[in-house]
Parts: C-alpha cells; structure tokens; sequence
C-alpha cells in the first residue's frame, strides 16, 4: 500500500454493474472530471471483460485529460461474493465469471493502488458520505433490482466479514415455501420481492389480459419487463401492475424490518431502478409495511429514505473508498 500527498493525486471510482461499465476520474474535492461509460457484454468470456475494464479506465483517463501516475488509487465496486483479500471475484454468474482477478488486472496495466470492494456496499457508502446517509452512525442500504442486495456503514466503516463482504439481504430465508430458483431451499427474499418477480407476475398478468398497457409497451418479454417499463404501464392505467409492484414492496419490507431489528439504523436508503422509476409507490409501500410490522418501540428508530445519487452513488463511493485506504490523511465524510 502506498502514501501519496492529498491535493496532488485524482482518485477513480469504477462501478461495474449487471449491465454497465462506469469509470469516474474525480479531484481531491470529489468532483468528476473525466468519466467512460460501456455496457457490459457477458458473453464475451472473463479474460476479454477484464480487458475491457481497463479499456474504460484508460479512457476516462483520457477524457479527464491526466495519466496514471497522478492517480492516488482506483475503487472498483463488483456483483458476486468478493475475495476482499486477494481483490477477487469469487463468482458473478450474471457475467460468467469465477476467480476474476480484478485487483491484479488493473494495479498491472496501470501501476496504482486498486481497493476491491461489493458493488452494493459502494453504492451505500456513496449515499452515506455524499448522499441520503450523511452523518449516520449507522446506514443501511437496500437496493432492489434483478436481485436485492444490501449494504451497512457503522461507524463510517463499511460492515464486511473478514475476507468476504456481507448484507446478503436478497438471500434472507422468509418463507418456508421451497425456492423456484433452488429447490429445497427456503424461498428468499430475492425470489419474492425482487425486480425479477415482479416481472414474472406482470408479464402473467399481460398473459391474463389484464395489462393492456404493458403488453402493447413490453409484451410478455421477461428481458423487457423493466423498471422503466412498469412505471410507464402504471402511469398509463395498468392498476394490476401497480398492485403488484406495490405487494412487493410490501414484501421487501419484511427484510427492512429484519434490519431494523438487527441493527437499528438511524437512516435505511432505498436505491436501484424500482426505486428511481416509482419512488413515491416504492417508498410508500415500504415505510407503511414497515411501520406496520416492526417492534413498536422501534417504530421510530429509522428514517427511511430514497437514495438520492442514482449511479454516481457507486463510483463516488469506490472512489471515496480508494482515497480512504491509500490517502496519507483521511478525508472525514463531506458535511
């Protein structure tokens, strides 16, 4: 690990999403100057994707007009159980890839200091030091998408285990019913509540006819069932669809809950696209569920609140992050 001297080095954050690639190239105020953004291509094979990681950080490098040495360290936020240790990617089935090493990969082609971390808990950590968390002692993200993920800051220290990250919320047993994804498994809170359930609900309910708006914007197309899609169907008058996004809401409010009772958070973000596509639906089914069912002594323990960065909040955290770990002086979260 090296030092370097603030003020005199660029720090860069990486997301690398389900569906995209984002590099950050940010000053000693955190203020991006140069940026990339690629999809991801899954099929391409975990050697070429690795490539084309750096391919992105070399042009943001570009676009922000500096080389790699002025750069004090990247953070690169990644899906999949972590090998914090080794800076690897244990598994990102949605990629295809197992054993990635990420860390070694970039710190060769480029020479600086890489901090590995989940992509969740990155996005978290961006709301906590420039977002929806700041000044909590203890923030909890919830972030619902293709899957639900988590993420925890206590202390300003993002919570992980030892040598593996932490927060699994999506993976919560809450039902006894067996799991439609892994029989003889509990059902999760993932496979309930997550944006993929809802998408099979509403794509049944298209089957059904009971979508007219839905089939004519996305028909029964899982791949095209998103976010954005469902939103624009409710607005439209699909009440069916608006009872389902808002069941599962309710739903997800059962692993709030739980989070709640776990760790009493004094702020819970809710992040990711059913949240920025439907935030006063999502947010609402949420809150009221929650209130419903936590301990009444706890009723008012936790604000919960919508995320305010969207994908910045993932590169401004792995950033923050990489200036946290090789910074000789630490930079205390922004007021």
């Amino acid at each position: 690990m090296s030092n370097v001297e603030d003020g005199k080095k660029y720090w860069i954050g990486f997301d690398l999403g389900g569906t995209k690639m984002l590099a950050a190239v940010m000053d000693s105020d955190f203020r991006i100057v140069g940026s990339c953004r690629k999809k991801t291509k899954g099929h391409e094979g975990m050697a070429a994707g690795l490539e084309r990681i750096n391919l992105v950080i070399a042009a943001a490098l570009e676009d922000a007009g500096i080389t790699a040495g002025e750069v004090g360290g990247l953070g690169i936020g990644c899906p999949g159980p972590l090998d914090l240790n080794k800076g690897v990617i244990r598994e990102a089935p949605n990629l295809g890839w197992v054993k990635a090493p990420v860390r070694k990969s970039i710190s060769e082609k480029f020479g600086f200091d890489v901090a590995v971390g989940n992509d969740v808990d990155l996005g978290v950590y961006g709301e906590y030091r420039f977002g929806a968390a700041r000044g909590a002692r203890c923030a909890v993200g919830v972030f619902p998408g293709t899957g639900i993920g988590g993420g925890c800051v206590l202390n300003g220290q993002l919570l992980t285990g030892s040598n593996c990250t932490a927060m699994e919320i999506g993976h919560l047993p809450v039902s006894s019913e067996s799991s439609l994804d892994r029989p003889g498994v509990p059902a999760t809170l993932e496979s309930i509540a997550s944006r993929l359930a809802i998408s099979a609900a509403a794509a049944q309910a298209v089957f059904r006819g009971q979508a007219p708006n839905l089939a004519e914007i996305a028909g029964t197309d899982l791949g095209s069932i998103r976010s954005a899609q469902l939103a624009k169907a409710i607005r439209a008058g699909d009440k069916v669809i608006g009872d389902i996004v808002e069941s599962a809401a309710r739903r997800l409010a059962t692993g709030v809950v739980a989070l709640i009772h776990l760790l009493a958070p004094d702020v819970l973000v809710l992040g990711g696209g059913l949240v920025e596509a439907m935030p006063e639906l999502y947010l609402t089914a949420v809150t009221e569920e929650t209130r419903r069912l936590v301990l009444p002594s706890m009723r008012d323990v936790t604000r919960i609140v919508a995320a305010k960065m969207g994908d910045q909040a993932g590169v401004m955290g792995a950033a923050a992050l990489a200036h946290d770990r090789f910074s000789s002086a630490v930079q205390q979260p922004v007021a």
